[in-house]
Order: C-alpha cells, then structure tokens, then sequence
C-alpha cells in the first residue's frame, strides 16, 4: 500500500480511463482536475490514461477543455501561486487526452455513446459519480444494462461514489440494496476526501509505530477526545443542497466519523485494506447508541446571522438564496459521543462541524489526563493546561504535542509549550487536495481508504437518535459569523469541566 502523495512519484498507475459524470459542476474543476494534474505533474498516470466527462451542457471538446482551464487557473491563484509555477507540459498532457460527451443521465443512448467510446479501452474503466445523490441509482442502472460494468481479465470496471450517501438510516440502507443489485461490493468505492489528507492517513502511523503513543492511547492516560471540522465560508451556492441537508448529515456521519474511526480503531493485524476496514467497522459498531432524550443533552445546534469573517462582511444563513425565512436548517452541530468498549470506555468523543466559523480548520485534539500538580501548588498562579496532542488535518497538516517546561529565573514556575512537526516543512510537501492519493488507490484497486457498505450504515444508525430528537424539538441557536459559533457549544463541555481548543 503505497501511501506517499506528490511531490514524491508515485508508479504509474494501470492503463485506465476516468469517466466523470457531472463533469461540468464545480467538483471536476475545483478538485477532481487539478489532483489529476498533479499525478500528471509527477508521472503517477498511465502513458495511456484518459478522462471522459459526462454533462448535460451543450460542449464540444475545446470548450469543455477551456472551462477546465479556467477553473484550474482559480485554483492555483487561490492557493496563492504564480503563473510561473504552473506545470503547462503537465496540463497540456492531461487536456490531450480529455474529451467531453454531451448527454442525460436518464437517457439510454447517453451510455450507448459511451459504450461505443470505452469500447476499445483494453484496461480499467472508472465510474465516477460527481453527480447530486438523486442520480446515483439510475446512473449505476443505466452503467448495468449497457454492460459496462462487465469486467474481465484486465479489463476492471470501479465505481466511485461522493457522499452524501443517504440522507437516514433507511435512506442509506436502500442505496446499498440497489446499488448492490448492479454492481459487486468490491467494485464501490465509496469516497470521504478526508482520509486522503497526509495526518489522517498518519494517524495509524503516529499510534502503532510509535510505542510511547500507543502504550497511552487509552482510558487509562487519555481524557477525552476533540474533534473539529470547521469552515469559515458559508453555504455560498450549495443553499439549496444544504437546506435539505444541514451540517449533521453533510458531514458527521461521513467525514467525521472516519475520522473518529481512524483515531480510535484496534491495532488491524496488517494494513491489507480488509483489515482497516474490518477495525474501523468494529469501531462504528462500539458507538453507544443514544435515547433521544440523551441526544437532545448531548447535542448543540446552531445557525450562523450576520457577521464579520476574515474581516468581510457575511450575510446570515436566513439570508441566503433559496433558503426559508424560518429554516430551522443548522449550520452548526456538536455532539457528545461515547464508544463501549475496554480502550474507550468512560472517554468522552467531542464532534463539531460548522460553516462560518471563526477559520477553516480541521484538526483532532487528544487531551490526556492531568498528572497532578502536588509538587507545584506554591507559586503556581493558575494551573497550567494538561498534555495534548493535536493532529492538524487542515490547513497546515502536522503535529503539534502541548507540554509544560519550567520558566527561565530562581523560582519553580510552569508554563505550556509547544513541539511542533509540519508536513511541508520537514517533507517538502506540495499542495494536496487529498483526491490525489484516493484516486490513484482508486486506480491500483486499494480500497483501504474508502468505505463499506456496513461502515456507511452504522454512521446513520449513531445519529439518528440526533435526527429523531430534533424532529421533536430543539433549540437552534444562533451564532454570529466569524466567531467559535454557539456559546452553548462551550456548555456542552464546560459542565464536564473541559473546554474546547480555540479556533482562533
């Protein structure tokens, strides 16, 4: 399992064509393009690889190429860098082998066009689903009856499917039914962008490799765990998505939950994908399942109004396009989860997701337990935080352990210090959306980083208690852009006596 991303090459994948359905929306040109070119960047793509996008937009090949360029020329001022830094040989390689087939997702001569076009394709095929959910059935249906999920020597056929998988339990457990019914389990990739990023993906480094790590990794050393997915933008053009969707089911049960299960999973007997995932299923399996009562305690919802974010201006969420002038929709959940098992038991999980927030940052804070302050109760002005490990998925992926040193002078005085570790200064790291590696495992057929049938389904079943409560009842709080959201998120850790790490 090759788990090095760019700038370190990876080997050229297997011959393949990547067939994007949904070509035109925004993920094509915002993520999925630019990770192609930076394996194109570093030789990770076959000689021979090709990309077909699908799009109801009338385009012929030129035009569809020259929306991809512009869309990747955004990307690259985003990320803050210059012309000159833009690999055009690399571009102009991948667009020479990048076309564009106009057609409906409900049409069958759409696939009878792209069975003509794969027909020669003696390598693997890629399905990629960059579609709104409600295409998800009839695309792999349609996939079916035209044969094109056939698979012979050498001639593989994946399917890679973008979340939100589901909108409920029952909902979930349907896709899987149908979805099952055309295509092999083995042949689902069902892809979470997160567990691309370098610190999740070293997660079960930094624990199994490191035995100072692992020996403490437990209720016996360990408080209680944090862990933060926040976005400083808000819904901007996804207002109508999100108002059927809200923070919980855009990114609980999906993203935050594997990376509770990357965190908090048994040592696997290997990495052979199977064995991670069977643990990281164990794992799902051992959240305690709440009464809605307990959920309607262990639980904060909030929806940003107005405010200030990076120093501009923001309109509320009420205020947003498409968006009810009453939506109790929120923007902004965390919760208070508890898994049942020997290493966890007693140790509190703090989730909490949220548009608008303060900065964007993701990052998992593993708050240990206070070796007692005996020895340094005189002089002490205010008792100094306990130990902490924070790994930072995004921006700035590292590691950054929070200790206590004593203070320069003649008295015995403590203050917390830091040690830090950052990717892209000890690595030389590029930037990385995390689809370069998922799509290359998608390539090799690695399957370690993406989910089971059975891993989606317990994700939905240890949130429904949170769904069914709030269909009851519940507050929305409101919180004010640009902050750390709902004061009553800080409650629901300070009456255990903690809080959570500052956003700021």
């Amino acid at each position: 399992m090759n788990r090095q991303a760019p700038p370190v090459a990876l080997q050229p994948a297997p011959r393949c064509t990547l067939v994007i359905f949904g070509a035109t929306g925004d993920m094509t040109g915002r993520l999925l393009m630019p990770a192609l070119y930076n394996l194109a960047r570093f030789n990770s793509l076959h000689a021979d690889f090709r990309v077909v996008g699908v799009g109801h937009r009338k385009l012929d090949d030129d035009e569809f190429r020259r929306g991809l360029k512009a869309s990747m020329d955004q990307v690259v001022a985003g990320r803050g860098g210059a012309a000159a830094s833009f690999d055009v040989r690399a571009w102009d390689w991948l667009m020479g082998r990048t076309s564009f087939l106009m057609g409906d997702f409900e049409g069958e001569q759409t696939y009878a066009q792209l069975a003509s076009l794969l027909a020669p394709e003696p390598g693997g095929v890629i399905f990629y689903f960059a579609t709104a959910p409600a295409f998800f059935q009839s695309i792999a249906r349609h996939l079916h009856d035209a044969g094109l999920l056939k698979q012979s020597h050498g001639r593989w056929r994946r399917v890679v499917i973008e979340k939100p998988f589901g909108r409920d339990l029952p909902s979930a457990r349907e896709l899987n039914k149908q979805l099952t019914r055309v295509v092999h389990e083995n042949q689902i990739f069902r892809i979470d962008h997160f567990l691309g990023k370098e610190t999740v993906q070293n997660i079960l480094v930094s624990r199994f490799a490191n035995s100072v790590l692992e020996s403490n990794w437990n209720r016996l050393y360990i408080d209680h765990v944090q862990i933060t997915a926040a976005e400083a933008i808000g819904v901007e053009r996804r207002s109508q998505f999100y108002e059927q969707t809200g923070a919980l089911r855009d990114m609980v049960p999906n993203h935050l939950f594997q990376l509770l299960a990357m965190v908090a999973m048994e040592p696997p007997n290997s990495f052979d994908a199977d064995a991670v995932r069977t643990e990281k299923e164990k794992l799902l399996d051992a959240i305690r399942i709440q009464t809605p009562a307990e959920a309607l305690q262990n639980s904060v919802r909030g929806q940003y109004r107005a405010g200030l974010v990076g120093g501009h201006p923001m309109r509320g969420y009420r205020e947003e396009e498409g968006v009810a002038p009453d939506s109790r929709t929120e923007t902004y959940v965390a919760l208070k989860l508890g898994i049942d098992n020997w290493r966890w038991g007693g140790v509190p999980f703090y989730l909490r997701t949220g548009k608008a927030l303060a900065r964007r940052q993701t990052q998992i804070v593993i708050a240990f337990k206070d070796a007692g302050h005996a020895l340094f109760r005189q002089g002490a002005q205010e008792k100094p935080p306990a130990n902490s490990l924070v790994l930072q998925i995004q921006p700035d992926e590292g590691l950054f352990f929070h200790m206590k040193a004593k203070v320069p002078g003649s008295k015995i005085r403590i203050a917390p210090v830091s040690m830090d570790f950052r990717y892209a200064d000890h690595f030389m790291t590029g930037h990385s959306s995390g689809y370069e590696t998922l799509i290359y495992d998608c390539m090799v057929g690695d399957a370690t980083l993406f989910q089971r049938a059975a891993d989606i389904e317990l994700g939905w079943e240890a949130v429904m208690p949170f769904l069914d409560a709030w269909e009851e009842g519940g507050e929305i709080h409101s919180y004010r852009a640009g902050t750390q959201g709902p004061a009553q998120a800080d409650v629901l850790l300070a009456r255990d006596g903690r809080q959570w790490l500052s956003l700021e």
